[in-house]
């Protein structure tokens, strides 16, 4: 099986992009991506939603049950 994509020649990442809340702050989970631009992505999801969570939300969560705990 062959990625449509690259038989064309179009350019594009084979990687997740990960999308940050934070004034739209956007990296790609492949290390060897070029250009985190969301055209060249087939797959786009938002931080909170990678397995283990994001740096970027812990605090809102933490704070969210501290406030619940009290």
């Amino acid at each position: 099986m062959e990625c449509a994509f690259c038989t064309s020649g179009i350019d594009h990442c084979h990687g997740t992009l990960i999308v940050h809340p934070d004034g739209g702050f956007t990296e790609c989970a492949d290390p060897g991506c070029a250009d985190p631009d969301r055209i060249r992505h087939g797959l786009i999801i938002d931080c909170h939603t990678v397995d283990g969570g994001c740096e970027c939300t812990l605090p809102a969560e933490r704070e969210t049950v501290l406030r619940q705990a009290s």
